[in-house]
């Protein structure tokens, strides 16, 4: 049950917001099927056009993709200073470049995998759905979780 006096009301962003937030950050959570079941990988992500795109390796993002190209990709953030959150939510196809070596780097130019080495297949999300919602936070909301001795004395 919802207790509107302490959560706040979410605020419905146009599609327009969502996509200027998303360009504001460039990191996110995928989320495939794997095996029937779903999972979620963190990736970092450039805005082309209205489409995502993310380099990656062989592996269980790429196969999965592969046994089903429907996904969705969530990014947020938390501005504490403003009291300020954001959540977007990109659904959609993804489609895997079959282009590598000088092409994947002319392409894209300054996206950078954290794992860098052997990333190369560019991988973009065409969107089918994009919503989004932003939420005003205050100080009642902060979580109050008192410190015990060993954390404590980590700190001092």
């Amino acid at each position: 049950m919802r207790d509107n006096a302490v959560a706040p009301e979410a605020g419905i962003l146009t599609t327009e917001q969502c996509w200027k937030l998303l360009s504001e950050t460039s990191v996110g959570r995928l989320a495939v099927t794997v095996g029937g079941r779903p999972d979620v990988f963190p990736i970092n992500y450039r805005i082309d056009e209205q489409t995502l795109l993310f380099r990656t390796g062989g592996g269980t993002k790429l196969d999965a993709i592969g046994a089903d190209a429907r996904v969705a990709v969530e990014a947020d953030a938390v501005s504490a200073e403003f009291g300020l959150a954001w959540s977007v939510v990109v659904k959609g196809r993804a489609e895997v470049s079959e282009d590598s070596g000088p092409a994947l780097n002319s392409t894209s130019q300054g996206l950078f995998p954290w794992q860098g080495v052997g990333r190369d297949r560019l991988v973009r999300i065409v969107p089918e759905t994009v919503t989004g919602r932003r939420f005003a936070l205050d100080a009642s909301m902060t979580w109050h979780v008192p410190l015990d001795e060993a954390i404590r004395a980590g700190l001092e």
